[in-house]
């Protein structure tokens, strides 16, 4: 019922303009609110999204760095297996995003290792793809994944000439790896970047 500008309820009487007043400022508020609500709600589902996808594709990623890994240990082994005689050298660009490369003159050896989110093998046990042993061992929360291609009873690997164990880690450029035949079974490796 209208009377002047006064609205009538059941109950009490109040003047329109502080009805329309109270009112508008309420629906704004209200869809402030709903805003606010409905955003939180999204960035909560966007952050449970994340923790379960995340690991998946750090996974994955590192399930490519060991395969991109193996196919470096390969084509060393490729090279070195057809230098050809003494004397002879071949030269090939690696790149290291992740993990670390050993060569080993100690042992004859060269040798990847990186930790990894993946499991790439069962966990302990050797196995053996194409010449390579991977073993993948339990470190803390992630996993020690580790390549192997051993040339003892074929090869004397050396470092610069030497009887000792080389660290080569992740870098931004690619690393050119001088694999010389010495002569005698005896093969030489010289990294530089």
């Amino acid at each position: 019922m209208k009377r002047g500008s006064l609205l009538i309820t059941k109950d009490k009487e109040f003047p329109r303009e502080f009805l329309g007043e109270f009112l508008g400022k309420n629906v704004k508020g209200q869809i402030w609110v709903e805003t606010m609500v409905y955003t939180l709600i999204a960035f909560a589902l966007i952050g449970l999204v994340l923790a379960f996808v995340k690991p998946k594709i750090e996974e994955t990623q590192d399930k490519g760095v060991i395969e991109q890994s193996i196919r470096i240990l390969e084509s060393i082994d490729y090279v070195i297996i057809n230098l050809g005689g003494p004397g002879n050298q071949r030269v090939l660009e690696i790149g290291l995003n992740k993990g670390t490369i050993f060569v080993d003159g100690l042992n004859d050896t060269i040798y990847f290792k990186m930790d990894s989110k993946y499991v790439y093998s069962q966990l302990g046990e050797e196995v053996d793809v194409g010449g390579i042993t991977a073993t993948t061992e339990k470190k803390g929360s992630v996993n020690e994944v580790t390549l192997v291609k051993n040339y003892s009873g074929e090869y004397n690997i050396t470092f610069q000439n030497k009887e000792e164990l080389k660290e080569i880690t992740k870098a931004s450029t690619p690393y050119k790896f001088i694999i010389l035949d010495k002569g005698n079974n005896t093969i030489n490796v010289e990294v530089t970047s």
